[in-house]
């Protein structure tokens, strides 16, 4: 296999490190060759593919209809798109396989680090640590504003059972938790051994004092939690989601939280978050009113999709990313659950 050279958009210090280290681990250093940009992947920003053979991109990178166009009349040499994350909503797999282009991602880089996250959400949103943290930090000591509620015996829906949802569902247990869980493709077996209930939508809104979301945005998905399942919850519950921003209704729940219905909500994703999340932008003012009321809400906490940011997690997406591209140049065939095809036409 001759040196094949990648460009990696949307690059962070860690993606360097990571990447680098992974080259090493698999013996790649002499059949890959990365180039780092901390600039996304969009239409004005395409042509720094120009003779590169592969690419390698993020959750927020623009890869539509159009850069794929692009993509293919000004920087031909590109045969594949890796992607560095679970989901591939942002990918237009269509044009893609038009154009003979492999699309690769990583499906499981850690389960564990996406659930425990959501986890500490809960915790720090329902003990209201953000609170007490600034509190302490002033000298104020006071406990006024800052009683919770005991997570056990309470009950917890979890939307979507897949690996992050299954890893949550055992946390929660561990916490003596009842939980009710609402899967497209339910599991059964690990509701009989593990103890917890698949139930309807409806239900699981209906009776859950937490409902945290773990599902891929899909267009079956989008706005899964809108004003209508919101109008559904439980009065004073909790709403997690570190899973993708377009599956809450983000105004819908503003409304809602404004109103005094949930006790508070904690996202570490938004539907529009591509504009801010991964970029400093202290110093400049957020044109977007519905992120910045969410933000500045007592009962919100906001992370910046950081829910997969664990040293073993960036060390699986690195080496998982490496070997895909390492199979593909060298001719062999990508693992099946990383490769990604569009749908079968109807």
């Amino acid at each position: 296999m001759s040196l094949r050279k990648v460009i990696v958009f949307d690059s962070k210090s860690y993606d360097e490190k990571t990447f680098k280290a992974a080259l090493k681990n698999l013996n790649g250093q002499n059949k890959l060759r990365f180039t780092f940009l901390e600039s996304k992947l969009t239409e004005e920003t395409v042509d720094e593919a120009l003779g590169y053979d592969a690419i390698c991109v993020f959750v927020n990178d623009v890869v539509n209809q159009n850069v794929i166009e692009q993509l293919h009349k000004t920087c031909d040499t590109v045969k594949m798109i890796a992607l560095r994350c679970a989901g591939f909503n942002n990918v237009h797999l269509e044009t893609a396989e038009k154009y003979d282009l492999k699309v690769s991602r990583v499906p499981r880089y850690s389960p564990y680090a996406v659930a425990e996250h959501s986890v500490a959400l809960l915790l720090s949103l329902n003990r209201n640590m953000h609170h007490a943290f600034f509190r302490t930090k002033q000298h104020n000591f006071s406990l006024d504003g800052l009683v919770g509620i005991d997570l056990f015996g309470k009950t917890v829906g979890i939307i979507g059972t897949g690996g992050i949802g299954m890893c949550a569902i055992n946390i929660f247990l561990g916490f003596g938790c009842t939980v009710l869980a609402y899967d497209i493709y339910p599991n059964e077996n690990a509701a009989k051994e593990k103890g917890f209930v698949y139930t309807t939508m409806d239900e699981l809104l209906r009776e859950s004092d937490v409902v945290s979301i773990y599902a891929p945005l899909l267009d079956s998905t989008y706005h899964l939690i809108n004003k209508e399942a919101l109008d559904k919850m439980k009065p004073r519950a909790m709403l997690i989601n570190t899973s993708r921003g377009g599956l809450v209704d983000s105004k819908a729940l503003l409304e809602c939280l404004k109103s005094g219905k949930l006790r508070g909500a904690a996202l570490d994703v938004y539907e529009n978050e591509k504009q801010y999340f991964f970029n400093d932008y202290s110093q400049q003012v957020m044109e977007d009113d519905t992120l910045a009321r969410l933000i500045s809400m007592p009962n919100t906490i906001v992370t910046s999709h950081q829910a997969f940011l664990t040293e073993e997690a960036l060390k699986n997406i690195a080496e998982t990313t490496v070997q895909s591209l390492l199979d593909f140049f060298d001719g062999k065939p990508l693992h099946e659950n990383n490769e990604v095809k569009a749908p079968p036409k109807k």
